[in-house]
């Protein structure tokens, strides 16, 4: 992005680009003070039911509510599925036994995820996008810390594999996303992925947890639901679907990675997790390799 390229930028769009960032970051300590009140997926479901209510008032103000057309009913049924209720389910899964704050870097490993996947099918990856998911990958070795992990404790171990496949299913979205051609914007879909996600999200809830709970006796759901599924869910995607709309891609995918950052900072400070060389190393990492991938794959 040149000087010229930054200068013509409205100053809302970095405001934006920075609500993003704060909306998105705040998210993982809140689903940690959420899951004191309440079981994973049906917190799951909560907050996937009042981001749905909230984004179908969000159009409706815009005047920009409407029925998605044939064409578009299969990114409506794939973001739904993968990005939202699998996101969704396994991240709070992996919350559940992992600080919040290494969890947001495990999940937000999508983009490393994305150079296997683009091979697959057939994409041309550069070395350098090769080399920046392998520093990903070496990044989040570091962050786990395998020579003092606990793999006799089960729990842990799978909320890492969880939050590791919530950024592997939010990569399967992304793929289809980038190959399907758009007749409604992503935000004017968002109420029906998110509908989606709900009806999804409660039958996993009810199959996965029939035990399964929201305590709305607990302040602490109220705030962690209240957060998540109504400003960092319609508000936070409503944000970032206008930054990406104002700004380059490059520009915009690089700034968003300040989410896992702000999401360990914020989580150090509101629910103690502590800061451990592994955690910054390994983050630095992964952060750098998928900023190296980004910047490959816009060339």
């Amino acid at each position: 992005m040149t000087v010229a390229d930054t200068a013509r930028v409205p100053r809302v769009a970095w405001l934006q680009l920075a609500a993003s960032v704060v909306l998105f970051g705040l998210s993982w300590p809140a689903i940690k003070i959420g899951l004191s009140a309440a079981t994973p997926v049906w917190l799951a479901a909560g907050r996937a039911t009042l981001s749905a209510a909230s984004a179908f008032a969000l159009l409706a103000a815009l005047g920009r509510l409407a029925w998605p057309g044939r064409a578009d009913w299969p990114i409506v049924l794939s973001v739904g599925a993968f990005q939202l209720t699998l996101f969704f389910a396994l991240a709070n899964l992996g919350v559940q036994s992992v600080p919040p704050g290494r969890s947001g870097v495990l999940a937000y490993t999508t983009m490393l995820w994305m150079v296997p996947l683009s091979l697959l099918v057939g994409e041309r990856i550069g070395w350098r996008g090769v080399a920046g998911a392998l520093l990903g990958l070496f990044g989040i070795v570091v962050l786990i810390d395998p020579w003092r992990f606990d793999w006799s404790d089960r729990a842990v171990v799978e909320g890492h594999v969880w939050l590791l496949l919530a950024g592997f299913s939010w990569a399967l979205a992304v793929l289809h996303a980038r190959r399907h051609r758009w007749r409604l914007a992503p935000l004017d879909v968002l109420p029906w992925q998110m509908a989606v996600a709900t009806v999804l999200l409660w039958i996993l809830a009810l199959t996965l947890e029939p035990r399964g709970y929201l305590d709305f006796s607990q302040p602490n759901l109220w705030i962690a639901l209240l957060y998540i599924g109504v400003f960092a869910g319609p508000a936070g995607t409503w944000a970032a679907v206008s930054v990406a709309r104002a700004l380059p891609p490059v520009t915009g995918s690089l700034g968003m990675l300040g989410t896992p950052l702000l999401g360990i900072a914020s989580s150090v400070v509101l629910v103690g997790e502590p800061v451990t060389w592994p955690l910054v190393l390994g983050t630095m990492l992964v952060i750098a390799g998928i900023a190296i991938v980004i910047v490959e794959r816009a060339k």
